[in-house]
């Protein structure tokens, strides 16, 4: 049986060019002439056998088996880069000190960590789960040489990764109790103060002149999301690893301010980066692309 090996150069233009909505744009981005980038493209197509992008108005979109091919190049191109930086570093010793946002505490952490213990075992890694607040706190103290956090505008230098849009959520079960229009104040289910989000709500809703009241307080999002699917209240979150018995609500049916996308930044204190943890920063960003929808992705 005769085996076909994928071009890994054309696997990156391929991803490239589709992130980037134009295969011009990712020649510019890979340092490579366009007419090079396309012949890239024509090869994979030559080797899979399938059309794999087609025009959608003045940019490209992938066909049903570019999109096939997307998600297995991107799994692809992930491990050939953790091999690389495995063989290439293999004198990568010392520790870093990780702290990362709950929310993705029990979906990106895990992948991140077992990536980067794969590709440095003599790295020592610290992990912190943590709030807001605190990474930021740790950050700037030098306690933490890598955050993963909501951005706040107060960092300037922040890396920013993502932007994930915020939504109102309530019981999937449950229909709100709560409506604008029986001038009631609106139940809220939190966590527990300082919290980036719970503020924000309280403001989003201060600013349209919707009363307000905190219904259910709680220090972790297992006992945020309980509360939520039990109908005590509406929060405010992504809709990122919600809870299966929690729902996103249309604002403009229940009478909810409009909300923006919130950022999620790379945060680093103000020294020369190691170089464990600008590997760690690179898995974090691999990670997330494989995680999260690709809309929510900042481009680079």
């Amino acid at each position: 049986m005769r085996f076909t090996n994928l071009d890994m150069d054309a696997l990156r233009s391929f991803v490239a060019g589709i992130e980037a909505g134009s295969f011009a744009q990712a020649a510019d981005r890979l340092g490579r002439s366009t007419s090079a980038v396309s012949a890239q493209l024509k090869k994979l197509e030559e080797q899979t056998g399938t059309e794999l992008v087609r025009r959608s108005g003045r940019g490209l979109v992938p066909t049903d088996g570019g999109e096939v091919l997307l998600s297995y190049a991107r799994r692809l191109l992930n491990l050939n880069d953790e091999a690389v930086g495995a063989v290439r570093s293999p004198e990568l010793e010392g520790w870093v000190r990780l702290g990362i946002q709950e929310d993705f505490g029990e979906t990106v952490l895990p992948e991140v960590l077992g990536r980067f213990a794969r590709a440095h075992p003599k790295v020592r890694i610290e992990g912190r789960i943590g709030r807001n607040s605190e990474l930021r706190e740790k950050i700037a103290s030098g306690h933490l040489d890598l955050a993963l956090a909501w951005d706040d505008g107060a960092s300037s230098d922040a890396e920013r990764i993502a932007a994930l849009p915020l939504c109102w959520l309530g019981s999937a079960q449950e229909e709100p109790l709560w409506q604008a229009a029986q001038n009631e104040p609106l139940p809220l289910v939190t966590l527990e103060a300082p919290c980036l989000l719970r503020t924000l709500a309280c403001n989003r809703l201060d600013s349209e002149g919707l009363a307000w009241r905190i219904a259910f307080v709680s220090p972790s999002l297992s006992g945020l999301w309980a509360a939520t699917a039990a109908g005590l209240g509406v929060a405010l979150r992504t809709p990122f690893v919600r809870s299966a018995d929690v729902r996103v609500l249309d604002a403009l049916q229940h009478g909810l301010p409009e909300l923006p996308s919130l950022g999620l930044s790379l945060l680093r204190p103000g020294r020369p980066e190691s170089s464990a943890s600008s590997h760690l920063a690179t898995i974090i960003r691999q990670a997330l692309h494989d995680t999260l929808p690709e809309a929510w992705m900042s481009q680079p």
